[in-house]
């Protein structure tokens, strides 16, 4: 590994729930202590760290004395609510130990959707890892209700990651990385090194449902591990629980799954379109277009839109598909759904007739669009 990581200065670090709970879903201080001990380590060395904290909830729901039951909605709410900040102490008291300052940080997916205030929380978090601080990430779970239900804390690493530049992004879990097969039903089950591309045979192997302490699973942290590396950055699978394991990866030791990059870097308003925004419905393009858009770097005319769906405006970011159904990309489209209907079909020159003027020759540009498979920026 360490050829592909030796110049990787900025890491944003996910640790999972069960990598920071024992057998019984408590907190273990210890981990974090050894999670602290190792950053340190690292930052000594010249490289950042921003860190992404499950663990909220597991550790709220013994202080509400909820034990080990299932947790309806409302109550993993307010065992967040009560265990982040226990959650806290115990990184800010394993930090000053070392001498360094800590920063809770609170994030929704909404906010980051928001250019906006997604620049607003880039330059916090830029501002304290320039101060040398540590800042402390979490989904805040009791307003987000996809988190809880999905464990978005993966995909709120990923777009971190991205956000703030990191070439790396490490998911700590309670596995050695990304296994060839079902550990837990086939004892003979191997680690994968190195995955160069997530596609649906990496897909296959891995389950949707996470454990009942954690919200996520190896599925979403596979679907994080796609993201940063459709943007052109590294991502790392890896056990949590296994002694210096952060310090192995970064000194490029043969530690959990690395996952290489797909492309070039992804330019700051593509990453926004592929992964920041959510969309809002979507078009579905016939073969032409779709070869046009894959292998010619060409923009979205009507003339290759076969239908529409969704309520969507000019601006809106929409799913690009072809006729047999395959999401092919995402775009930031130029007309309003009730106008793409009117055009559908229709020649560039046929379009100022049908809607009393025509504003925009390509339904989406090339600049705004993101096609997936990509290997660079067109």
């Amino acid at each position: 590994m360490r050829k592909y990581l030796e110049h990787v200065k900025n890491v944003t670090l996910k640790i999972g729930t069960n990598v920071l709970t024992d057998s019984c879903g408590r907190i273990q201080k210890d981990i974090i202590s050894s999670i602290a001990r190792q950053v340190c380590g690292i930052r000594e060395k010249g490289v950042n760290v921003m860190i992404i904290s499950s663990g909220a909830i597991a550790a709220g729901r013994w202080k509400l004395e909820f034990g080990s039951k299932d947790l309806t909605l409302r109550q993993k709410q307010a065992a967040a609510a009560v265990g982040q900040t226990q959650l806290m102490r115990y990184y800010e008291d394993a930090f000053a130990e070392k001498g360094i300052v800590t920063a809770q940080v609170l994030l929704t997916d909404d906010g980051l959707s928001d250019r906006k205030r997604q620049l607003n929380a880039k330059n916090t978090l830029l501002t304290l890892i320039e101060k040398k601080a540590v800042p402390i990430i979490n989904e805040n779970d009791t307003v987000s209700v996809e988190e809880i239900r999905f464990g978005d804390n993966d995909r709120l690493s990923a777009l971190v990651a991205q956000m703030t530049g990191s070439e790396l992004l490490i998911l700590l879990t309670d596995t050695d990385g990304l296994m060839d097969k079902d550990p837990k039903v086939e004892k003979n089950a191997k680690r994968i090194s190195i995955v160069n591309s997530i596609d649906a045979g990496i897909e296959k192997i891995c389950g949707k449902k996470g454990s009942s302490l954690s919200t996520g699973g190896m599925y979403s942290k596979i679907q994080a591990a796609r993201m940063v590396v459709t943007a052109g950055e590294f991502a790392v699978i890896a056990n949590g629980k296994k002694e210096n394991i952060i310090s192995d990866i970064l000194s490029g030791k043969d530690a959990g799954t690395l996952f290489l990059p797909l492309r070039h870097k992804m330019k700051g308003k593509k990453r926004w379109i592929a992964h920041f925004k959510r969309s809002s419905g979507f078009l579905v393009i016939d073969a032409g277009a779709v070869l046009a858009l894959r292998d010619k770097g060409k923009s979205l005319l009507a003339s290759g839109i076969v239908s529409a769906k969704g309520d969507f405006s000019a601006g809106d970011i929409i799913i690009l598909r072809d006729e047999k159904g395959n999401d092919i990309g995402k775009g930031q489209i130029n007309y309003s759904s009730g106008n793409i209907k009117k055009i559908i079909g229709l020649k560039t020159s046929q379009i100022k007739a049908v809607l009393g003027g025509k504003v925009f020759d390509e339904v989406v540009h090339r600049n705004n669009m993101v096609i997936y498979g990509e290997t660079r920026e067109k």
